[in-house]
């Protein structure tokens, strides 16, 4: 491989906060006088805020004019605060949004919808989230699936309120109190489990994997409720067993689900019920090409579940008469709400533009080249020094994502993988993501290619990662201070925990400031 890594240097400004600046009377728009008779009729407007409820003094918001707002964030946006070129962010299937779909979502006929106005007028929006409830029953061979959750974690947690209601109808809630998991399952499964009010068995990996059929056995019990697992897991190891795991499960009286957050190398390939599991959630705002936005989302996570758990998914869902989409509310078994509302709607359009757009064959060819991707980078990472792949030992090919270690990076040179990390921003590409905790491969990192780079940008994150491991083994202290090439240089993390030196919003920032009685331009504003 001989690519040639361009120069890169973030612009660097001296860019106050937005509530650094302004000046008194400064105004983005004007606004006409009320007429008086409007006035008259309507009253004043500050009448309607309740008295416990009005502020004591006016915000401390800054006074400027719409191009000097418009100036300041394009002088950040220059300062690439935020994805910047290449982005392998490993287990979200970071998919390109197209444009046309971003425009979809932003029409006002879903913008300024809301949940609660007459259904005759939200048809539309109804017959899309039908149709999107359709195509995942189609991938999974669920019966009914809900947009109600706002993610993954929120979909784990469903699943665990729709495992509560079913045993308690069925009268074994007070027996039924253990969820199995595995180590390597999404923490989210687990932790969700524990809030659900189970207890939680945790199942460890084993030389080709994953947990062995032996270790499975002797967790389940008549006490087991559900198995919550996803499969491949993050280290992009499949479990052939998985159907004889929910069988085992479904004998003993518990249901199975799957976190379809790894989906992406599998799609059109394997279908959950056919599995053998009762349900499962997909990532609309990964795998269906919705944008994630960072943490904290837009997201939804789509849950599905079979004809027998049905009864108990949260409500509202969207039915369908033959002639008339409704919500339908009548159903007396839900395990209630999970979330405000029905649903993220933009999300929903924008992940039902992805899968109309792409169909069964794209969908199909996505999944192909996301496992050929991965592959292809595995042989150019593991030829460079101090990368070496998880579970040696598991020697089936890895789907959409595989681990890596750069234990013997660290251990020969002392660059651990956050030194690693900042050098890559130095590069113009973002950089790449470790793994969720607990972390069982030391020095982890997870590169995940999906469909949509193509081979030249591949070859560019290959090499600049060799292009580090030859600065760790020549110039430590380079890496190790990284990143140079930014506008914001590297931070200092015991600074982060000092309360001296940080302040959590612009109110507790003034008060810090007035009680050290230092000027504004003395605080340190980037961390150096």
């Amino acid at each position: 491989m001989n690519t040639k890594l361009r120069e890169y240097h973030a612009p660097v400004w001296s860019e106050p906060v937005i509530l650094e600046m302004g000046h008194p009377g400064r105004r983005g728009v004007l606004f006409s006088p009320v007429e008086d008779t409007v006035r008259a009729t309507v009253g004043d407007a500050a009448d309607l805020i309740p008295s416990t409820m009005r502020r004591a003094r006016k915000p401390a918001l800054p006074e400027l004019s719409e191009p000097e707002v418009l100036y300041h964030y394009l002088r950040l946006s220059q300062q690439t605060l935020g994805m910047m070129n290449i982005s392998l962010f490993g287990t979200c299937t970071m998919k390109y949004n197209a444009q046309i779909n971003e425009a979809m979502a932003w029409r006002p006929e879903v913008t300024h919808l809301h949940p609660y106005q007459d259904e005759d007028t939200m048809q539309g929006a109804l017959e899309i989230v039908h149709g999107m409830d359709k195509i995942l029953r189609e991938l999974s061979g669920m019966d009914q699936f809900v947009f109600q959750a706002g993610g993954g974690a929120d979909a784990a947690y469903t699943s665990c309120a729709v495992t509560r209601a079913y045993h308690a109808a069925r009268g074994e809630l007070a027996q039924r109190d253990e969820i199995i998991t595995t180590i390597q399952t999404h923490p989210s499964s687990a932790a969700t489990a524990a809030a659900a009010g189970f207890k939680v068995i945790t199942l460890m990996i084993e030389e080709n994997g994953y947990p062995s059929l032996e270790a499975l056995k002797a967790a389940v019990s008549n006490r087991t409720a559900a198995l919550m697992l996803n499969n491949p897991d993050d280290m992009g190891v499949y479990n052939p067993e998985i159907r004889e795991w929910t069988r085992i499960v479904r004998e003993a009286g518990g249901i199975s689900f799957y976190d379809h957050a790894n989906f992406n190398g599998a799609m059109t390939k394997i279908r959950a019920r056919e599995l053998g599991f009762d349900a499962c959630m997909f990532m609309l705002h990964k795998t269906f090409g919705a944008p994630k936005s960072g943490v904290g989302g837009p997201a939804v996570g789509a849950y599905g579940c079979s004809a027998e758990l049905a009864p108990f998914m949260p409500k509202p869902l969207v039915a369908f008469d033959g002639e008339r989409y409704r919500l339908d509310y009548d159903r007396p078994q839900s395990c209630g709400k999970i979330r405000e509302f029905w649903g993220n709607l933009p999300v929903i359009v924008k992940a039902y533009a992805w899968s109309r757009s792409m169909g069964a064959e794209g969908m199909a060819e996505a999944s192909d080249l996301s496992v050929l991707a991965n592959n292809y980078m595995e042989r150019g990472l593991l030829a460079i020094r101090g990368v070496t792949r998880s579970h040696p030992d598991a020697k089936s090919p890895r789907l959409e994502m595989t681990r890596y270690s750069l234990q013997q990076l660290k251990e020969d040179t002392g660059v651990d993988v956050h030194d690693v990390q900042n050098r890559m921003a130095d590069f113009g590409i973002d950089p790449m993501w470790t793994s969720h905790h607990p972390w069982l491969v030391p020095e982890p990192f997870t590169p995940e290619a999906g469909e949509m780079y193509g081979k030249e940008a591949l070859d560019t994150w290959i090499a600049v990662l060799a292009r580090i491991s030859d600065e760790a083994y020549s110039n430590p202290e380079l890496v190790k201070t990284a990143p140079h090439n930014q506008a914001v240089h590297r931070l200092k993390n015991a600074l982060i925990d000092n309360p001296e030196h940080w302040a959590m919003t612009w109110r507790a920032y003034q008060r810090k400031r007035k009680l050290e009685k230092r000027p504004l331009d003395a605080v340190p504003r980037h961390g150096h």
